[in-house]
């Protein structure tokens, strides 16, 4: 076994280590990681959501130095547009476009894929990455809780809505920005939506979880279409949103937090590398390495064919779209 691998394994044991800027600093060099700035992505259309905060503004600033084309999505016009300009003028790349969209709102998100059919004949990268911890718990306008509607519901219409377009234009990838916090929840599909007895992070937490799932149920039901579906989370690292939901948790480990750029590094490499990420499918990452969907006995126990069958057809419900169906 070689030393890095020898030494990746002592870091992730402990979980603190590992998702802390400790972890990427040391794997980085150990594992030698090419550069960000090294990849030429001139040509490539890449759609992101989430993209004007936290990890989501950190990739769009690397995507556009790197030359990408880029669909930057956000809920608010006047955010997105300011956004834009900032990426535009630190990146001197101005083939950059704005699209306003809640993605719990699922007539927001069909009017979203609309705008970037129309605009784009080719998108080689979908990157998942709109979502937000909140201690109250909301509605979404179907009724779905807020959560598991904008990071779940969501997030998989668009998928199906543009899954065409990717694949007209493989090799092409769909990226999920999940969170180191999905271990702490085990498969549910009768208990993803929290009631009277909801919780903010744990919401969360189920949320991530459904997330990665359906990320390897996505992998094997259309490995033929030349779509490459990876998840991954990000570590710990310092973001606005951590700071507003978690503030005793951002207080306690700010130190050791990653940097937004240290925390979307794993997310532009998936999105930039045609090794592994083009090799592999169906697989979640951390710090450019695959991981484990499970560190407890628990959430492998939960995670059953029965009920992965279950998600699928819960969110095909809630989404109104069957991808399966349309691929027919």
């Amino acid at each position: 076994m070689a030393v890095s691998d020898i030494v990746d394994r002592v870091l992730e044991a402990p979980v603190v280590p590992s998702f802390t800027k400790i972890g990427y600093g040391i794997r980085a060099r150990l594992d030698g990681w090419t550069p960000l700035d090294e990849y030429d992505l001139s040509g490539r259309v890449i759609v992101v959501t989430g993209a004007t905060s936290g990890l989501g503004k950190a990739a769009a600033h690397q995507f556009a130095r790197c030359g990408a084309a880029l669909v930057l999505n956000g809920r608010s016009e006047g955010k997105n547009e300011r956004v834009r300009a900032e990426v535009v003028e630190a990146s001197g790349n101005d083939d950059i476009t704005t699209v306003a969209a809640d993605m719990g709102d699922l007539a927001q998100v069909r009017a979203m894929a609309d705008a970037v059919l129309e605009r784009h004949d080719r998108i080689e990268v979908l990157i998942h990455n709109a979502g937000a911890l909140s201690d109250e718990r909301r509605e979404a306008p179907d009724g779905t809780e807020a959560t598991v509607a904008s990071q779940v519901v969501g997030p998989f219409l668009l998928t199906s809505l543009l899954l065409d377009r990717l694949s007209s234009s493989a090799p092409a990838r769909v990226l999920t920005m999940s969170s180191g916090g999905m271990y702490s929840q085990g498969l549910t599909v009768r208990q993803l939506e929290m009631g009277d007895d909801y919780a903010g992070a744990t919401q969360y937490a189920r949320a991530k979880r459904a997330q990665v799932t359906l990320n390897e149920m996505w992998a094997e039901r259309f490995a033929d279409r030349g779509v490459r579906f990876h998840a991954l989370h990000p570590g710990w690292a310092a973001t606005p949103g951590v700071e507003d939901a978690l503030p005793t948790f951002n207080k306690v480990l700010g130190p050791l937090l990653r940097s937004a750029d240290e925390g979307a590094d794993t997310l532009v490499w998936l999105a930039a590398d045609d090794g592994e990420p083009l090799e592999t499918n169906g697989t979640f990452w951390l710090d450019r390495r695959p991981r484990s969907l499970h560190k407890t006995p628990m959430s492998k126990k939960s995670d059953t064919p029965k009920r992965r069958v279950e998600l699928w057809d819960w969110v095909v419900e809630r989404a109104g779209v069957d991808p399966g169906a349309q691929a027919e």
